[in-house]
């Protein structure tokens, strides 16, 4: 940046601030306010609001968005920090912008807001947070004070709204190539209705039973005489996992490294994990690609495998991400908050109805189909997203 290019933050915005210290409750019925995870996904999210505990906006008629306002993270872990969300208004909406988020409102002849947001997702702002960061063993946190300090790139306004507009319009289709993806899950969880019925009935007359007869659930590693101490195998944290069955087993170790303390499985087993949020937000997938086959990682996964002859990885992958099913182990759930868990007993017992081997490989079949489309999509998106980090790095380096 040149230096009649740049200025501080604390010139560019007319606000910035801390949210207003309400009490909130979860139940609809109040007047929405701002959380941590109204903005989890980079938008605010306004399923994801709480809501203040008073009657009327009163004296908090400062704290209401306006639009074009900007949210960002400043009290969470390292990775989300300085997070930030856009807030567009709709008719006739009111939302008050709450604690443990600041609020930043740019100076109209100054700053465009789009840009701005732009600028705090790229590497160019990320690089200056761990100047003004302080850590604790928890979480991280910056202040407004210090936030204000920090410098961003100020072009002309015709400049500014040039860079939005061909950002906005790389963003404009990576929005689609997502929505194409959700439209193929669905369409595959649709099939998996239409083939088999609805969880927990026996449309088709195969009989009703429970899943620890469909699956070893939580098999034994004993019983794998390929195990060796100097063998390497896959290590799959939690992270590792998608919320869309998705599994990276690229990292490994020798299996006396992994043996006690983690959780084995093998390719083509089901990992399903147990733990509040991952369960609630879909992590799963089948096991593939693993080194020598084997894989060891989280001992938050619950591990299903197929019983050749009987089930398939797909159906039973499936089953467990169809929203009745996460349902049911949501309401199944053990332990205290924060630490909640799906128990081996809720897998074991669950009422099932297994279909025909012959049509789970037929779905199978559906579903490979369908995956190499996603594949294809995927690599879009990919080329998109390095397209996008290429330009932020141009515009804001």
């Amino acid at each position: 940046w040149t230096g009649e290019d740049v200025m501080r933050i604390e010139e560019a915005f007319s606000v910035i601030r801390n949210g207003a210290s309400i009490k909130q409750f979860d139940g609809a019925g109040g007047i929405p306010i701002t959380r941590i995870e109204t903005i989890a996904e980079r938008f605010v999210d306004r399923e994801k609001m709480g809501y203040a505990d008073i009657d009327s906006i009163g004296k908090y008629d400062s704290y209401v968005l306006q639009d074009g306002d900007i949210l960002m993270s400043h009290i969470n872990s390292v990775q989300h920090l300085g997070k930030t969300a856009i807030y567009h208004s709709l008719p006739n909406e009111t939302i008050i912008h709450g604690m443990n988020l600041l609020g930043l409102r740019a100076i109209k002849n100054v700053m465009n807001p789009e840009y701005a947001n732009y600028f705090f997702n790229s590497r160019a702002f990320l690089f200056q947070l761990p100047r003004i960061t302080k850590k604790s063993v928890n979480q991280a946190s910056f202040t407004v004070t210090e936030l204000k300090k920090l410098s961003i790139p100020c072009p002309t306004l015709e400049m500014q709204q040039h860079v939005v507009g061909v950002l906005k319009k790389i963003d404009g289709i990576i929005d689609g190539r997502k929505k194409q993806m959700l439209k193929l899950d669905e369409l595959v969880k649709s099939r998996f209705i239409e083939m088999f019925g609805e969880l927990g009935t026996d449309t088709f007359g195969w009989g009703k039973t429970v899943l620890k007869q469909g699956c070893v659930i939580n098999p034994l590693k004993r019983l794998d005489n390929r195990l060796r101490d100097d063998l390497i195998v896959s290590f799959v944290p939690m992270v590792a996992i998608s919320e869309d069955g998705q599994i990276d087993a690229n990292e490994v170790k020798p299996y006396k490294e992994v043996k006690s303390g983690f959780t084995y499985f093998a390719n083509r087993d089901v990992l399903f994990a147990k733990i509040t949020p991952c369960m609630e937000n879909g992590k799963g997938a089948i096991a593939r690609n693993l080194n020598n086959g084997i894989g060891f990682g989280s001992t938050e996964f619950h591990v299903l495998r197929p019983i050749e002859g009987k089930t398939n990885a797909e159906w039973l992958y499936m089953m467990t991400v169809m929203p009745k099913f996460r349902l049911d182990a949501t309401n199944h759930m053990t332990g205290s908050a924060g630490q909640r868990r799906v128990p081996t007993k809720f897998l074991e017992n669950y009422k099932i109805s297994i279909p025909p081997i012959e049509l789970q490989n037929e779905f199978a079949d559906f579903v490979n189909s369908t995956d190499k489309s996603k594949t294809a999509i995927q690599k879009s998106l990919d080329d998109l997203e390095t397209l996008k980090k290429s330009l932020m790095q141009q515009y804001f380096a």
